[in-house]
């Protein structure tokens, strides 16, 4: 049923991130199915372009790639079945992006306790769990 499922990483915070890789290992060894795990960098604003390095972005992605690496490794997903991308962006989008570009049956994520702010606001999140095309599971930290 689920056989290729993305897992959004916030690589700020892999401890918020550790039961959402291990709800979709354990999901994807059952299926037999795939795990992508996905990193969103944010944009450079424009205003602070001339005080950052020619290369920020490309030592920003290069340094994601590696800590993802390191997750990927660390998750106990067999090596075959595990990948993992870095995509720059806005946050929902690129996880809608990538979920329907990798066609996922599935997005696992973990989200905050909701916050007054997030009410009003809304989060990630709660953006994923309304346009996301396929299923998704908020596991709660």
């Amino acid at each position: 049923m689920f056989k290729s499922i993305l897992v959004p990483i916030d690589l700020a915070d892999t401890d918020l991130a550790r039961p959402a890789i291990a709800t979709a290992a354990t999901l994807s060894q059952a299926m037999n199915g795939s795990v992508r795990l996905l990193n969103v960098l944010p944009m450079t604003p424009v205003m602070l372009a001339e005080y950052v390095p020619a290369d920020f972005d490309t030592q920003q992605r290069q340094t994601s790639e590696e800590a993802l690496s390191i997750v990927a490794r660390e998750s106990g997903i067999e090596p075959s079945r595990i990948s993992y991308v870095v995509r720059q962006g806005g946050i929902y989008h690129e996880i809608l992006e990538e979920a329907a570009g990798m066609k996922a049956d599935l997005i696992v994520m973990t989200s905050h306790r909701p916050a007054m702010r997030t009410y009003f606001l809304g989060s990630n999140a709660g953006h994923v769990v309304r346009y996301a095309k396929c299923s998704v599971l908020v596991v709660r930290h």
